[in-house]
């Protein structure tokens, strides 16, 4: 299960969302996040599903890989979804049962909230992490923030703080993993028993795991005071960031994918949430 977490991975490729600038593609998850959260009526969320179907399609990321980082999210997704069932009422009642009470409307928002949450997080993940490097997304970052240098804020250290903490989540998984495996091969048992049990049988896990961090965090200190590191201050780059008019075009495609989905609320609701 840990190995299907793919947040913070970064898979090499030559599409267009690869080739955009790091700062359009920044601009492009808020963007992406907005339209979603705009989206009202059903009409809208068939409009979010087929503009994330086709970013999904664009970028070249196997579906598979989109699943797989999914995996690990059903429970919450569940968990959501009877929530909306169970609390949501309405005025076409389909079940009837002692206290509980299931509505049409309760259904039809758990579909959409589903159907928010999946789309958030694979379109997301598409548009950013998949398809940008570390180093790239902290250089976008950097010069998306230059602006609040003015006020003192240390932009260049949030940026590195940001990108380190997505480097290390596949190594974090990875090393959780060995760790499991290892104390499973001396008779630990994590699938059975009660809760409280369970929860106790992860103390091992944690307490090495804890350790490992900061072991790493230390080490990788260590090794940027090595190499004379300094932040931002006269930093040159290797690779400058230019603009270049498929971004510009980009932007404004999903800028105009927003004002779609409102007026999608607007003319075609369907069903209002």
């Amino acid at each position: 299960m840990l190995k299907d977490i793919t947040l913070g991975q970064f898979f090499p490729g030559d599409s267009i969302l690869h080739k955009l600038d790091p700062r359009t593609k920044i601009i492009l998850t808020l963007l992406y996040i907005t339209s979603i959260f705009l989206a009202t009526s059903v009409s809208g969320y068939i409009y979010i599903m087929l503009y994330t179907g086709l970013l999904v399609f664009i970028s070249r990321i196997p579906i598979k890989i989109i699943v797989k980082g999914l995996r690990p999210l059903i429970v919450i997704i569940a968990f959501t979804a009877i929530i909306n069932i169970l609390w949501t009422k309405g005025e076409v009642l389909m079940v009837d049962f002692y206290f509980i009470n299931i509505y049409l409307e309760g259904i039809m928002y758990a579909l959409l909230m589903i159907i928010r949450i999946t789309s958030l997080l694979a379109g997301t993940s598409v548009i950013l992490t998949y398809t940008t490097s570390p180093i790239a997304l902290t250089d976008g970052l950097e010069r998306l923030l230059a602006p609040l240098k003015s006020i003192h804020l240390p932009v260049h250290e949030f940026a590195m703080m940001m990108t380190i903490a997505l480097r290390f989540i596949p190594t974090l998984i990875e090393e959780t993993d060995k760790i499991m495996n290892a104390q499973k091969a001396r008779g630990a048992d994590f699938s059975t028993g009660s809760l409280t049990k369970r929860a106790k049988a992860l103390i091992p896990i944690l307490i090495p795991l804890f350790i490992s961090a900061f072991r790493r965090a230390d080490e990788l200190s260590t090794a940027m005071e090595c190499r004379c590191y300094r932040g931002g201050d006269n930093r040159t780059r290797m690779t400058v960031l230019r603009m270049r008019p498929a971004d510009f075009i980009t932007i404004a495609l999903l800028a105009m994918s927003c004002i779609i989905t409102i007026l999608l609320n607007i003319n075609f609701p369907i069903y209002k949430i």
